[in-house]
Parts: structure tokens; C-alpha cells; sequence
């Protein structure tokens, strides 16, 4: 750039003790002048030596700033808390469980100094093992788990499409939902202050409203794969099941937010291109039928055609339990699939437990809401 603008970057944590040490360790390795930057944490109220942590790294650099936000409600309401003291004219996002390259900065400036207009830049990221032998850890890395290309078809560099003028439900929490995790992106302060954005005090989907805050005052968004973080995920499967939780509940009150027609869209995922159509309903929402859900729509046909053959003797009830059965196989077998080469491969029922567990907590998150807001998330399936 022409010259070296002061930039922010922006850390909420609460209990990070396990993986703060590595984070900071990453940002001391970021190439870029330290007089031109500024590293606000935000503590949300560990319990854990999260703090203590905090200031010893603060007696050697002068540029960390601590910001204590005792009975934190949400990650969102911390972040609030520091931009209330930054002072860059780019505000970068990460978290205490990740791990930003060197090169980090400069991909992302270079984007915001080629195009005015672009409010946001993201980077992909990738998994960084703590534990070699952690199985919830592989299962991540595998999964590929927040990674920003295969979200979206394996997109390539570039700007994000524009955002729609009547948003349909899936534009907004689903397959079509393009936005930046706060894990890692960067934001023009000047476009932040211009729509007065701020992050909600939900405990989750804070990232996405805050993207859909910019996209729908027409900024643009770019995506910048070179930008990369590494991110340190949950160490236990209950964990990694609570997360799955809440993003599913973050999309009904966007949805409640963006989409403003009633409707549910059916997103037949199933098939190649994930087509859909939205059905004239009093509510609004969506519903995937992909193999996860196929596979237990077929299962509860067979063990009721099973049920009903035994009572009737029809031979188009028993023609009905064999296809029924076969179909359950055949899509177990595609959302099971994908497991069948990962290391090590005693495990496999390992891994099919994991993609299940985390695939049910995600529906389950989808739904937990519905009675009191009447939006209905019947989430994809993996």
C-alpha cells in the first residue's frame, strides 16, 4: 500500500487458557510494524488463567490491550466492547483459539487498497491439531470444518455475490448464506461507522448479521483464500455438539431479520445443484432433503411397511418394504461415504458417530425455537 495504515485487530475469549498461548504466538509472527497496530482482547469473564495470561504478554508488548467485560452475555457483545476503544482504520477479527499466518495483514490490505468499495475481506481456513491423537480434532480436519471455499462450492478468489434484494431463506441461513466468520476477517472501519454497524448480543450468528449488515447497504465483500487461519477446534465431541447446536438456532432470528416473505423454500439437496422451490406456507423457513434425512425418512417407511405386511399379508406392502429398504441402504451409504478413507481407518464407526451426532445436533439447533417463532429450519444434511 502506499503507506502503512494502523490497523486493529480484535480478540474476544472467555476460558482460553488451552489455546490462547499458541494464538499469541501466531500474532507475534505476523509481518507487519508494530507501531502500526494495536491487539485488543476482549475477556468475557474467564474463570480460568485466561487474564493472568493476557498480562504477562502485555508487560513485554505495549501494543496488547486488555478489555474486561465481566457477565459477558456473547462473544458479540465483547467485540462490541472493543471497538468501543480501537483506533485502526481496518478492524481485523479473529479468536483465541486461532492462529493467523504471517502474511496474514498484508493479503487483506492489498484487497482493501485495490477497490474502495469493498467493506470486507475473508480468508479460508484450516485446521491446526493440538492433539495429534484427538479424534475430535481429526474428525475436523476432515471435515474441513468452517472452511469458507468448500461452503460454497469450492469458490476460487474473488468478491462474494451480490446481495439479493428479497433474500430467500437459504440466501440467509443456508447454502446460499455467503458471509465471514469473525475467526477470520477484516473490515474498513469506514464502512463499519457509515451504516453504524454493530454485532448482536445473541450468543451466535453475530458473524453473519454483521456481514449481512454490509451486503445489504451494497458493499461489496471479497474473498482472499491467501489470508489463511489456522484455527484450533474443540478438543470433545460434546463440545463440538454444543456449537452445532447453536448454529443452527443462530439462523432462525436471521431469518426473522432478512426474510421478510412467507414461505417455505425446499431445497432438494439430494439432487445435483441442490434446485429448490418455496412452497406457499404461513410461515417462513426452509427444509433440505438430503441423504441424512432421506435415510431416516426411507428407515421409518420400511419398519412401518414391515409392521403393516404382517398384518395385511399384501404383496404391495411387502414391494414397498424391500424398495423401502433399499433406499435406506443406499442412503446411509452416501452420507457414510465420505468416511471410508479417513485415517486411521479402524475407526470408521468412529467417524460415522461423528458425522451423525454432529449432523443431528445441527437439525436439533434448527428446531429449537420453532414453537415460540414459528420459523421453521430443518437444516442440510452433511
Amino acid at each position: 500500500m502506499k503507506q502503512t495504515p494502523f490497523i486493529s485487530i480484535i480478540i474476544p475469549v472467555r476460558n482460553a487458557g488451552r489455546t490462547l498461548p499458541t494464538t499469541f504466538n501466531y500474532l507475534f509472527r505476523i509481518d507487519y510494524p508494530r507501531e502500526s497496530m494495536e491487539i485488543v482482547i476482549a475477556d468475557g469473564g474467564s474463570s480460568d488463567d485466561t487474564v493472568n495470561v493476557i498480562k504477562q504478554w502485555q508487560k513485554q508488548y505495549s501494543f496488547i490491550k486488555l478489555v474486561e467485560v465481566p457477565n459477558c452475555p456473547s462473544p458479540g457483545f465483547a467485540r462490541n466492547k472493543a471497538l468501543e476503544v480501537v483506533k485502526g482504520d481496518f478492524i481485523f477479527f479473529t479468536d483465541g483459539d486461532c492462529a493467523p499466518a504471517a502474511d496474514w495483514v498484508w493479503q487483506m490490505l492489498k484487497v482493501f487498497e485495490r477497490d474502495e468499495k469493498v467493506a470486507a475481506v475473508g480468508g479460508e481456513l484450516y485446521t491446526l491439531r493440538v492433539n495429534k491423537d484427538n479424534l475430535v480434532e481429526a474428525w475436523c480436519e476432515h471435515f474441513r470444518f468452517n472452511m469458507v471455499s468448500p461452503r460454497y462450492g469450492f469458490i476460487q478468489e474473488g468478491y462474494f455475490p451480490d446481495f439479493p434484494t428479497e433474500p430467500l431463506p437459504v440466501d440467509i441461513a443456508g447454502h446460499k448464506a455467503y458471509f465471514f466468520g469473525t475467526c477470520n476477517v477484516a473490515y474498513r472501519r469506514s464502512a463499519m461507522q457509515k451504516i453504524g454497524a454493530r454485532f448482536w448480543d445473541r450468543p451466535t450468528g453475530e458473524d453473519m448479521d454483521l456481514s449481512y449488515q454490509h451486503r445489504s447497504n451494497g458493499f461489496k465483500f471479497y474473498f482472499a483464500p491467501k489470508a489463511k487461519v489456522d484455527h484450533m477446534h474443540q478438543a470433545d465431541l460434546k463440545s463440538l455438539k454444543k456449537v452445532w447446536v447453536t448454529y443452527g438456532q443462530a439462523h432462525i432470528p436471521l431469518i426473522d431479520k432478512y426474510v421478510k416473505k412467507k414461505g417455505l423454500e425446499i431445497v432438494l439437496q439430494f439432487l445435483h445443484g441442490n434446485p429448490s422451490f418455496v412452497l406457499p406456507f404461513p410461515i417462513r423457513g426452509f427444509i433440505y432433503l438430503g441423504n441424512f434425512h432421506l435415510m431416516h425418512i426411507f428407515g421409518l417407511i420400511f419398519l412401518a411397511a414391515v409392521i403393516l405386511s404382517v398384518i395385511f399379508k399384501s404383496m404391495a406392502i411387502y414391494i414397498l418394504a424391500l424398495a423401502s429398504l433399499i433406499l435406506t441402504i443406499y442412503f446411509v451409504y452416501q452420507f457414510v461415504k465420505w468416511n471410508i478413507g479417513m485415517e486411521p481407518r479402524n475407526k470408521f464407526l468412529t467417524w460415522c458417530k461423528m458425522k451423525y451426532l454432529t449432523n443431528l445436533s445441527f437439525i436439533q439447533g434448527g428446531l429449537k425455537d420453532f414453537k415460540k417463532t414459528k420459523i421453521l429450519c430443518i437444516e442440510p444434511s452433511f
